[in-house]
């Protein structure tokens, strides 16, 4: 796996990094590439340019905003998540770690996010963050430790040496982790999944967000050829396909008393999702999530569903979601999202802080840019654990 995965990163790179005087062919080889996967048949050929030209001013953007440690800016209680995210954005469009343009700064962030491992295999930075003014540690954590996790699972075979040993442990310590908080005592409703590092009151919880990006980190480490072993993976499914409600065809947040959270995009992305890193793909459950983002497309910035919807949370959802169910979905979907994204992004490449919807705004553009660049490109089909 970790060779195949390198060599399609090699091949795709290559196309990426030709000279500023090929790019027409360079855009014309990567759609190419990825013909068995018509994801960017969804534009015509001058939109993806559009695109690739909007991803690589986003990424050069993102490069000028990383810190002397490795880090991208955000707040502490973000760390290493966002960190993550950003790095997850450099593959998605080609980008290797040690190769090319940003190839330092990759090794730097993936460096970076190593050292913010706790011993109990936690990775997530440790803060008294005087800002934190919602105490977001007490549920950010879990957020930083799966999608690390998940981040270290697609370069691992990506990286060598001294750095592959150091990825490949901080995995297996973290997948440890993981599933000791997956198997914390809980309601019977609630079993299977997860919800925050620090549990305020017993029994404890789950939730779809958490849980989905979870499933994440465990889909990316089975590719990677960790051990996962099927049960918990079964055990999250359980719990997610608990929380579908056939009579709006939607995923509730969670269920507390039987009610579960109003129907957003966000949450709907999140569940279908879900279901395909567990293999479950083109189930009725997911159709339906499916068939509800058609009825509800992205028509402006800031465009939001729902009382906890997040803009650029809903758009990284939906957008990977939509191309897993592929076909009409993606195809009556992607030209309204990549128009909202390409119209509302800054001349300097980034894009503006997310709506304030729980305050969500204090992590910063890094945060905003990264998930709208992985919200662009899903037609690449270059990070391994989101293939079809």
């Amino acid at each position: 796996m970790r060779s195949r995965n390198l060599l399609l990163a090699l091949l795709l790179w290559y196309s990426v990094n030709q000279p500023a005087a090929a790019e027409q062919k360079t855009s014309t080889a990567i759609i190419r590439t990825n013909a068995s996967l018509p994801l960017a048949s969804a534009l015509s050929p001058d939109r993806w340019q559009q695109v690739e030209k909007s991803v690589d001013r986003a990424l050069n953007w993102m490069a000028s905003q990383q810190a002397a440690d490795g880090s991208f800016a955000t707040l502490p209680t973000g760390q290493p998540g966002v960190t993550s995210l950003s790095v997850m954005a450099f593959l998605s469009r080609g980008h290797q770690p040690g190769i090319g343009p940003y190839g330092s700064h990759i090794n730097k962030a993936i460096d970076f996010t190593l050292t913010r491992q706790r011993a109990d295999g936690l990775i997530s930075q440790e803060t008294n963050d005087p800002t934190d003014f919602r105490e977001t540690a007490l549920y950010a954590a879990v957020y930083n430790h799966a999608i690390s996790g998940l981040m270290l699972g697609e370069v691992y075979g990506q990286v060598n040496g001294a750095r592959a040993m150091a990825v490949k442990q901080a995995i297996e310590r973290a997948l440890q982790f993981s599933r000791q908080l997956q198997l914390r005592r809980k309601p019977a409703e609630e079993k299977g999944g997860w919800r925050y590092v620090t549990i305020t009151r017993a029994p404890g919880d789950s939730d779809l967000s958490v849980t989905g990006w979870q499933l994440m980190f465990l889909r990316s480490a089975r590719n990677a050829e960790f051990n996962v072993p099927q049960e918990y993976v079964d055990e999250a499914m359980a719990y997610v396909r608990r929380l579908f409600d056939p009579a709006s065809g939607m995923f509730y947040y969670k269920k507390m008393g039987g009610v579960g959270m109003k129907p957003s995009r966000g949450l709907a992305g999140v569940g279908i999702l879900s279901l395909s890193m567990g293999g479950d793909h083109q189930s009725a459950m997911a159709r339906a999530a499916g068939d509800w983002l058609l009825a509800h497309p992205y028509r402006r910035f800031g465009d939001l569903i729902g009382e906890a919807d997040k803009f650029f949370y809903s758009t990284y959802y939906c957008s990977q979601a939509m191309a897993q169910l592929g076909g009409h979905y993606w195809e009556q979907f992607f030209p309204g999202l990549a128009k909202v994204l390409l119209t509302s992004q800054a001349a300097n490449g980034s894009w503006p802080l997310e709506v304030d919807a729980g305050n969500e705004a204090v992590y910063g553009n890094v945060y905003t840019t990264a998930m709208a660049v992985l919200s662009l490109t899903p037609p690449y089909q270059l990070l391994p654990v989101y293939q079809r």
